[in-house]
């Protein structure tokens, strides 16, 4: 999963949506890397196909709606009354679907602000205080649509946006602390949330032609970012944006025209 190798030896790591795409890269780069890995989501078997055969002391799969205040703080308990301590927390769970704004339900919008901006606020207050404990950090898989704008999922890029600022304010207040914030930001990426698109030829050539690398990200790329800016080698590097993007943002926008 990673080509260079992480001391995570006996750290305590939670990540959140841990059931598939990205945070099940992430929760398993964290295992071969020697952690101890708590997994969260709303269903348990896609979080114990995440932890399959690792140690049973070594991992621990926690069911929860974290948009609740009171569910946060008992997932932060749980981590903590198994492994003694929380050393990193990803908060990786995300909530996406393209619409027409002015077609945007009251209740869609509030699932949105659920799932991507209060199960983050939620966790982050209950898991700070663990943090200050350890010296620890956390990590919010962001998103470059939270850097900008993208045609049909004005909801989504607003929330990711709100992350990504929660994580660089917090940083500031957090940091005299000892506890580091920082983001990764992915573009295109081929996960169950993007099923619908990009698995053929002629869907994914839109997105290739932004992408400098002239291919889409899988969950492998993204993991190793994550674990980096979570490791002692990024030990003074805190409220910034990591991009992991295959060069995408580098463009102003214009096709690539050969």
């Amino acid at each position: 999963m990673t080509h260079n190798r992480y001391e995570f030896t006996d750290k305590v790591v939670l990540v959140t949506g841990g059931g598939s795409g990205i945070g099940r890269a992430i929760a398993r780069a964290f295992l071969d890397n020697g952690a101890l890995v708590a997994v969260v989501g709303r269903r348990v078997d896609p979080l114990e196909e995440t932890l399959e055969g690792f140690d049973d002391d070594r991992v621990l799969a926690l069911t929860a709606d974290l948009s609740d205040r009171d569910a946060a703080g008992s997932i932060v308990e749980s981590v903590v009354g198994k492994f003694g301590r929380l050393d990193v927390v990803v908060n990786n769970a995300a909530r996406y679907a393209p619409q027409e704004f002015t077609e945007l339900g009251a209740d869609e919008w509030d699932a949105f602000r659920a799932t991507n901006i209060d199960a983050f606020v939620f966790l982050t207050q209950a898991a700070l205080p663990e943090l200050e404990r350890t010296g620890g950090n956390l990590v919010a898989v962001g998103s470059v649509s939270g850097l900008r704008g993208d045609w049909g999922q004005a909801a989504y890029n607003a929330t990711k946006a709100a992350v990504m600022n929660f994580v660089q304010s917090i940083a500031l207040d957090w940091g005299a602390r000892g506890v580091r914030l920082n983001s990764v930001a992915p573009a295109f990426t081929l996960t169950d949330a993007t099923a619908g698109v990009g698995r053929d030829e002629a869907s994914l050539r839109p997105f290739v032609n932004r992408i400098a690398l002239g291919r889409p990200g899988e969950p492998e790329d993204i993991a190793p970012a994550v674990l980096f800016l979570a490791s002692a080698d990024a030990a003074y590097i805190t409220g910034a944006t990591l991009t992991v993007d295959g060069g995408t943002t580098a463009s102003t926008g214009q096709p690539h025209v050969e």
